[in-house]
C-alpha cells in the first residue's frame, strides 16, 4: 500500500484505477465506473460507496502527478498546503468612472461677484464709464454624492448688463484706468457709454468653469459652465455743459461762467 501524502488518503495504483482503502475508481471514456467494498454504504443508491477525486475529464486514473495538481505546485509528499485558509476574494471592479454633473454641485454656492465702476456710481451722457469685476478662483466645501468634496470655481467670462439695454461681455474683468495707464474717460474692454442721462443699474454676471475632488485627490472637471449674478449696481448718468469761465471755478465760484 502506498501513500500518497493527502492528510487521511492512503492506497495503491492498479491496472483498473486508484485503490484507496478499498474503494476503486475507474474512468472510461468520460464517464465514471465506481466500485467498492460495499462496507462504506452511501453513495448512488446501489450500496456502492462512491469516491469522487474530482470532476470527470481531468484524467482517467488519477496518479501522483494528479495528486500533485490537487496539492498544489510545491507538492513533496504532503498535502499541508490543502489546511491553509483561502485566500480573500478579489474585490469587484468598480463599474466605472464618477460622472459628476453642475446639477449635483447644486449646493455649493461660490461667491457672487461685485462690480465696480469708475467715476464711483456716476457717468456722464456720451462719455465712457468703466466696469471692473472684482472675482477671483474659490474653493467651496460640502457633499458631493454622499461623501465629504470639495469644489474649485474659477472665472472664465464676465458679463455686464445695463438697464438701458446694452450687455457688455469680456473674457477680462477689466482694470481700472490707473493700472492700464490710460486717462480718465478712456474707452477700455468693459465700459459702457450712457445715450441719455437718468438712474440707470448695471448687474454683473460671472462666468465659471467648475471641478471637483474627493478627499484632497486630483481635480476633476465639471462639463458646462454656470453664471453667478451679483447685486444689482445704481448708475446715476447726467449730463456737463462745457462754458467760459475767468479762472478756476472752484478758486472762484462767483466769477464769470461759474
Amino acid at each position: 500500500m502506498a501513500e500518497f501524502g493527502c492528510p487521511d488518503v492512503d492506497g495503491e495504483i492498479g491496472d483498473s484505477g486508484v485503490d484507496l482503502n478499498g474503494l476503486v475508481e475507474r474512468r472510461e471514456q468520460g464517464n465514471d465506473v465506481r466500485e467498492g467494498d460495499g462496507n462504506s454504504g452511501g453513495g448512488d443508491g446501489s450500496g456502492e460507496p462512491i469516491v469522487d477525486l474530482g470532476p470527470p475529464g481531468q484524467g482517467d486514473v488519477w496518479s501522483g502527478d494528479n495528486w500533485q495538481q490537487l496539492c498544489g505546485a510545491n507538492f513533496e509528499g504532503d498535502c499541508s498546503r490543502l489546511n491553509e485558509p483561502a485566500p480573500p476574494p478579489t474585490p469587484p471592479r468598480p463599474g466605472g468612472p464618477v460622472v459628476v454633473t453642475l446639477r449635483d454641485i447644486a449646493s455649493f454656492r461660490p461667491t457672487p461677484p461685485v462690480s465696480v465702476m469708475e467715476p464711483n456710481g456716476w457717468a456722464v451722457v456720451g462719455v465712457p464709464a468703466n466696469f471692473v469685476a472684482e472675482a477671483s478662483s474659490e474653493v467651496v466645501s460640502g457633499a458631493l454624492l454622499g461623501r465629504t468634496a470639495e469644489v474649485r470655481f474659477t472665472p472664465v467670462g464676465y458679463r455686464w448688463s445695463h438697464s438701458d439695454g446694452a450687455v457688455v461681455e469680456s473674457a477680462s474683468p477689466g482694470a481700472s484706468w490707473t493700472d492700464l495707464g490710460v486717462a480718465e474717460f478712456t474707452p477700455t474692454g468693459t465700459s459702457h457709454v450712457y445715450a441719455e442721462r437718468g438712474e440707470y443699474t448695471v448687474t454683473l454676471e460671472v462666468v465659471l468653469s467648475a471641478e471637483y475632488r474627493f478627499g484632497g485627490s486630483g481635480w476633476q472637471p465639471i462639463a458646462g459652465v454656470l453664471a453667478v449674478a451679483g447685486d444689482p449696481v445704481p448708475v446715476l448718468v447726467g449730463e456737463v455743459d462745457t462754458v467760459l469761465t475767468n479762472g478756476d471755478c472752484r478758486a472762484n465760484p462767483s466769477g464769470p461762467g461759474c
